[in-house]
């Protein structure tokens, strides 16, 4: 991760294997999504791995110890307009719930003002949470 006040850009690119299994570059690593989890699990796991490596940095700048930490994600999807069905509903993820239990040092009032840092300071929270651009083009091969 840089530390200057210069965004740090991704740029992956992905391979289609089959239907359900896309092959992703990272340009340090790959991985398949579809292969042990779908698209929404993985996206899923982005969220829980954000918030934890968040939530150790915040811990340590505010010189908290950690013991243990679980974490928990649970949303709902409704699958119809994915399958081209007729629905009023969105085809994304909806009112996510995140559990975070903690063994850590400190009281309840200072872990909440962990929590407030930790949900002000998470990158793919801050992407749920608030409404990122994106475009899509098609070109062809």
């Amino acid at each position: 991760m840089t530390r200057s006040n210069e965004p740090t850009t991704y740029e992956l690119t992905g391979e289609r294997l089959s239907p359900r299994r896309t092959r992703i570059d990272t340009g340090d690593a790959e991985f398949v999504v579809g292969k042990d989890v779908n698209p929404v699990e993985y996206f899923l796991g982005a969220v829980l791995g954000c918030l934890n490596s968040t939530a150790t940095m915040v811990a340590r700048d505010m010189d908290l110890s950690i013991e243990e930490m679980n974490l928990r994600v649970e949303g709902d999807v409704d699958y119809a307009s994915y399958r081209g069905e007729p629905s009023d509903a969105r085809s994304g993820l909806q009112d996510l719930e995140v559990t975070i239990a903690v063994e850590a040092d400190a009281d309840d009032e200072t872990l909440e003002s962990w929590l407030e840092a930790v949900e002000d300071r998470c990158p793919v929270t801050d992407n749920v949470e608030n409404e990122t651009s994106l475009e899509v083009a098609v070109e062809s091969a």
